[in-house]
C-alpha cells in the first residue's frame, strides 16, 4: 500500500460458510458430582490415638523414664543449691527456698489429682453398683446406691429441688426400676440436658472447623481437644471433677468404650437424619467431611455420658445421635 492511499475503515465481511455450527443440545452433558468419601478421617484419628491400649512394655518404659529424670533432676537440684550455699550463701539458701515452692506447688498439684481420681472412681463405683442392683433386682442395694447419689449431690445448688422431691418419694418406691426411675427423673434428667447440650456445641464446632479450616492435621487437632474438653466437662456435670491426668485416663476410658461397643464405623444411619440421601454427595468434601466428624463426635458424647453417668440409663432414656447430630449440625451448611 503506497503513501496516497488511505487505509480501509468500513466493515469488514467474514466468510463463515466453512464453519460448523453446534447447539446447545449438541453439548456433552454435565458430569454428575460424584458421592463425597467422607469417611470421618479426622475423628477416626483422634478416636485411634485417645483410644489404643497401651502395652504393658510401653508403660515400664514411660514409668522408668520418669523415674529417672526426676531422680537425675533431684540431685542435680541438691548439687547445685549445696555447691552455692557453701559459694555464696544467700543466693544458695534463696535458691533452696524457691525449690522448696516449687515443690509444694507440685505437692498441691499432685493432691488436686489424686482427689480428683477419687472422685472419678466414686462415681464409677456408684454406677457399677447400680448395674448389680438392677441384675440382683435387690431393692436394699438399689436404696444403698440412691443414698450414695444424694450424699454426691447434697451441696448442689442446681438439684436442691429434685433431692427434696427425691426425699418426698422415695419410701413410695417398692421396686428397682420403680426407685431408680424416680431417682433418674429427679436428679438426672437436669444433668443429662446440660450434657447433651456439651454435646452438641462440640459436634458444631468439630464440624464446622473441619469444613472451614483446610490446614492440615488442623482437624485432627481440633478434634481431639474439643472431645477431651466435652469429656472433661460432662463428667464434671455429674459430679467426677477430673484434673489433667484424671481428664485423660477418662478420654481413653470413654474412646475404649467406643471402640468396645463397635460405634466407631461410619454409617448411613448416622447422618441419614441430617444429610437425607443424597444431599451428602451434593456437599463439598469439606462440608462432608465435617458433617461426618460433628456426627462422630456426637458418638464420643453419648458414650462419655454412659462412662461419666452415676447410673445407667433406663429403658427409653439413652439419648439417640440422630437427635443430637440434628439439632447440633442443622442449619450449620445452609441446611
Amino acid at each position: 500500500m503506497s503513501r496516497s492511499e488511505k487505509p480501509r475503515t468500513g466493515p469488514v465481511l467474514i466468510e463463515l460458510d466453512d464453519v460448523q455450527t453446534v447447539s446447545p443440545a449438541d453439548a456433552p452433558p454435565v458430569p454428575e458430582v460424584a458421592a463425597v468419601d467422607a469417611t470421618g478421617a479426622a475423628m477416626q484419628g483422634a478416636i485411634s490415638f485417645a483410644g489404643r491400649k497401651r502395652s504393658r512394655l510401653t508403660r515400664w518404659f514411660w514409668s522408668l523414664l520418669l523415674s529417672i529424670t526426676g531422680f537425675v533432676l533431684s540431685v542435680a537440684a541438691y548439687d547445685f543449691v549445696t555447691s552455692l550455699i557453701a559459694r555464696q550463701p544467700v543466693l544458695g539458701y534463696a535458691a533452696l527456698g524457691l525449690i522448696a515452692a516449687f515443690t509444694l506447688v507440685l505437692l498441691i498439684i499432685a493432691l488436686k489429682e489424686w482427689v480428683a481420681f477419687a472422685r472419678l472412681r466414686r462415681v464409677d463405683t456408684l454406677h457399677h453398683a447400680a448395674e448389680a442392683a438392677v441384675a440382683h433386682n435387690d431393692l436394699a442395694e438399689a436404696r444403698v446406691v440412691v443414698e450414695k447419689l444424694k450424699q454426691l449431690y447434697r451441696g448442689r445448688d442446681d438439684l436442691r429441688w429434685g433431692l427434696k422431691r427425691l426425699d418426698e418419694r422415695e419410701a413410695d418406691a417398692f421396686d428397682v426400676d420403680t426407685l431408680l426411675a424416680l431417682t433418674e427423673r429427679e436428679l438426672l434428667t437436669p444433668l443429662d440436658a446440660a450434657a447433651v447440650k456439651e454435646v452438641e456445641a462440640a459436634a458444631r464446632q468439630v464440624a464446622m472447623v473441619t469444613a472451614i479450616v483446610p490446614i492440615a492435621l488442623a482437624d485432627v487437632v481440633t478434634a481431639l481437644t474439643a472431645n477431651i474438653r466435652m469429656i472433661r466437662r460432662i463428667a464434671e456435670i455429674y459430679g467426677g471433677r477430673s484434673g489433667v491426668l484424671g481428664g485423660w485416663r477418662l478420654t481413653r476410658a470413654v474412646m475404649a468404650h467406643l471402640v468396645a461397643t463397635g460405634a466407631v464405623a461410619v454409617g448411613d444411619d448416622m447422618i441419614g437424619s441430617l444429610a437425607g440421601g443424597g444431599m451428602l454427595s451434593k456437599l463439598s468434601r469439606r462440608f462432608g467431611e465435617g458433617v461426618v466428624n460433628g456426627a462422630l463426635t456426637a458418638r464420643v458424647g453419648v458414650a462419655a455420658l454412659e462412662v461419666c453417668r452415676p447410673l445407667p440409663f433406663g429403658p427409653k432414656k439413652r439419648p439417640g445421635v440422630s437427635g443430637i447430630v440434628k439439632r447440633a449440625l442443622t442449619g450449620l451448611f445452609g441446611s
